[in-house]
């Protein structure tokens, strides 16, 4: 089983990932992004998905023409985990 992060680790990794921020009602990191338009902010989301599913692990997510909004949450841990600050820093080294 997924640990959530403890207090400290999720206040050292927002530090480190900048743009992101933390929902607490859903215990999940957030951010959104902006694009051109919407075919740029579909291509992120392609690159997103692969990285997604090579991870095993995969985001809440919309888009709304150029906007993509992606929220991540470990459903096993029961909240914010290290499987989300991984992807978070995965999905930032993209260069959206």
């Amino acid at each position: 089983m997924v640990e959530k992060l403890s207090t400290a680790a999720r206040q050292e990794a927002l530090a480190e990932l900048g743009g992101w921020s933390y929902d607490a009602d859903a215990d999940a990191l957030v951010r959104e992004y902006k694009f051109r338009d919407f075919s740029a902010a579909f291509a992120f989301m392609t690159r997103v998905a692969l990285l997604a599913e090579k991870a095993g692990h995969h985001p809440d997510w919309s888009n709304v023409y150029n906007t993509v909004s992606i929220r991540l949450s470990t459903h096993d841990a029961g909240g914010l985990s290290e499987k989300d600050v991984d992807l978070a820093r995965r999905i930032d080294a993209l260069g959206a």
